[in-house]
């Protein structure tokens, strides 16, 4: 028997770019090239297909085969409950620790107690001695709790270069709003932490611009700017620049946008490489911890966030992540129980050692869409450093409020993407489920504290999710539900037979739906007569028209005001009105709903309708 491989793909002739668009055209009809062209929020053009890059080879991210570091996050308040969390994860499949502390950046309303004595409780039982990889998530009064880790470590024997101890002043001013000084007055003690703490003292954090709704290219050049200052901070207490970009770590999200996800790690460790190359330095590779996006989580249908993590986490792996957290799935409701955390732990087991991801270094390369992605997002990212360094590095953008307001106009528009589902939320946006059951959690998220008020006040960025917009329309039908004892509900009016009313209804069943607002499926109607009955017996006051384009020309109009006679206080009709909207409206129509629309804004007004 032969041991040569067969080529299967020999079988076929080769085909040709020019061949595939060919056959693109024919299916467009005429209709422009560019409808399939997708665009980021940084104006990064976004093709339907990308060729191979044959000159491209793997870079030297990290060990090859070393995979990544499974962290599994221990953020319980209750430091007993915490540390059982924390040895039945480490028995169970994590590798690593990230220690969460009440006020870091990834704390998300809960948090580790700042006492030395809660930490001892928290880390009883923890094989200290054999060199853990450790990420700390550093609220502002936990360094005492830093310094405490480290001499643990240190009595134990173990290597702290493994260690990421998370000090990020500069996101801190963010996140809280302001500083107690200037960068200025601040820098030569955050510098002095970092240099006698060991390990990597300071961490350049992304989160807080991905949670507050940045751009890839945003998060990056924030990212770059924060380890900047820190070189900086370091460079002026006497620190090598050799020696002190080991004492920088890196954190960044990773969400379910597989292929930009991926490229933005790749870009991360170019960019700083181009970073060290100014200073002089031969390019070493950095520390990337990437943890899964709260950003893109939902607490409706929260089940879909498994499979959101599971695409963060692959992008994050294969982008070159050295450390990875995934969020449990429930997160976005308050503090995960052991089910929760049983699954975002396995969701990395089964990558690595199933799915054998971690042994490939650098997979991507030669790929068209990441090396070209890679390669925008780094001259755009580079871009807004460089703006970034004309405002007086990072503190200065932060302290003018230019980073936040450019970041915050990039929210904005990635709002409207949202209210009007062209960045659809699968269970919350688009197919969501009324009925759905609750998931439980060890405790409820707590109320947000204000900020205490600092010396030198500044734009804060505030964390915030995709789908809060969503969820806050179907928290005011359900509280509408509990009170009334009714959930309100929109007829249906299906004209003709199923064949033609079925893609609008079930358009308009999830529109409405998404809102909290029950939308029952029927048979259709042959004439207005058995129409305006049905609608009487419904009890809806809302009704939706939805049919097919000659049938709304043979008898929509009628059948509206058909719906008018029999009660509807407002008519909304399935798709768009076109020419004949001033008709539409005389009949009885009051709204439009169709692909593109502001689903936000029908449906508040369909929850405000008497």
């Amino acid at each position: 028997m032969s041991n040569t491989p067969i080529s299967f793909a020999d079988v076929f002739p080769a085909a040709t770019q020019a061949q595939w668009r060919a056959r693109v055209d024919g299916v467009l009809k005429g209709a422009p090239f560019e409808r399939l062209q997708g665009r980021s929020y940084d104006a990064i053009a976004i093709a339907p297909l990308y060729g191979r890059l044959l000159e491209e080879r793997p870079r030297a991210v990290k060990a090859s085969g070393a995979g990544w570091a499974r962290l599994a996050r221990v953020d319980n308040p209750d430091p007993e409950a915490a540390n059982r969390q924390a040895l039945e994860d480490l028995e169970n499949g994590a590798t690593g620790l990230h220690l969460v502390f009440a006020g870091a950046v990834g704390a998300y309303g809960f948090g580790l107690p700042t006492e030395r004595a809660s930490l001892d409780t928290v880390l009883e039982g923890v094989a200290l001695e054999v060199g853990l990889p450790i990420e700390i998530d550093l609220g502002p009064q936990a360094q005492d709790c830093a310094k405490h880790l480290a001499e643990l470590l240190t009595k134990a024997g173990a290597d702290l270069s493994t260690v990421t101890f998370g000090h990020d002043p500069l996101g801190q001013m963010a996140l809280q709003g302001g500083a107690s000084a200037d960068w200025a007055a601040l820098a030569p003690a955050s510098a002095a932490f970092a240099r006698t703490i060991g390990g990597r003292g300071f961490v350049a954090d992304g989160r807080l611009a991905h949670g507050a709704g940045a751009s890839e290219a945003q998060e990056l050049a924030l990212v770059t700017a924060s380890a900047l200052a820190y070189l900086r901070a370091l460079e002026g207490a006497g620190v090598a620049l050799e020696a002190a970009r080991g004492m920088i770590g890196f954190r960044i999200s990773a969400d379910a946008d597989e292929i930009l996800g991926l490229a933005k790690l790749r870009a991360l460790r170019r960019l700083w490489a181009r970073v060290e190359e100014a200073c002089g330095l031969t390019p070493a590779p950095i520390h990337i911890h990437a943890e899964t996006s709260l950003r893109m989580m939902t607490r409706r249908d929260p089940w879909v966030n498994i499979l959101r993590a599971t695409v963060a986490c692959f992008s994050a792996g294969l982008g070159g992540a050295d450390a990875v957290s995934v969020l449990p799935f429930t997160q976005a409701l308050g503090l995960p129980d052991d089910f929760a955390r049983r699954i975002a732990r396995n969701t990395q087991s089964v990558l690595l050692e199933e799915a054998n991801l971690g042994r490939v270094s650098d997979p991507a390369a030669g790929a068209g869409a990441f090396e070209t992605l890679t390669d925008a997002l780094c001259e755009k990212a580079w871009a807004l450093v460089q703006e970034t360094e004309r405002a007086g590095g990072l503190y200065g953008a932060l302290a003018s409020g230019a980073l936040q307001k450019q970041i915050a106009t990039t929210q904005q528009e990635r709002a409207r993407a949202i209210a009007r589902r062209k960045d659809p939320i699968t269970g919350t946006s688009e197919f969501p489920n009324v009925a759905e059951a609750t998931v439980e959690v060890l405790a409820p998220l707590p109320a947000q504290q204000p900020a205490n008020a600092l010396q030198i006040p500044l734009p804060a960025l505030r964390l915030q999710r995709d789908a809060e917009a969503f969820e806050a329309l179907r928290d005011r039908a359900d509280a509408e539900a509990l009170q009334t004892g009714t959930r309100r509900s929109v007829f249906l009016a299906n004209l003709g037979p199923v064949a033609a009313f079925t893609a609008r209804s079930m358009f308009a069943k999830n529109f409405f739906e998404a809102g909290g607002v029950l939308a029952p499926g029927n048979e259709g109607f042959a004439d207005e007569a058995s129409l305006a009955e049905a609608f009487k017996t419904s009890g809806a006051a809302l009704a939706c028209i939805c049919s097919s384009d000659p049938l709304y020309e043979e008898w929509g109009q009628k059948a509206a005001r058909a719906l008018v006679k029999a009660g509807a206080r407002h008519i909304y009709l399935a798709g768009r009105p076109g020419a004949a909207e001033a008709a539409w409206k005389e009949a009885g129509v009051s709204g439009f709903i169709f692909a593109g629309c502001d689903v936000i804004a029908v449906l508040d007004e369909a929850l405000r309708l008497a």
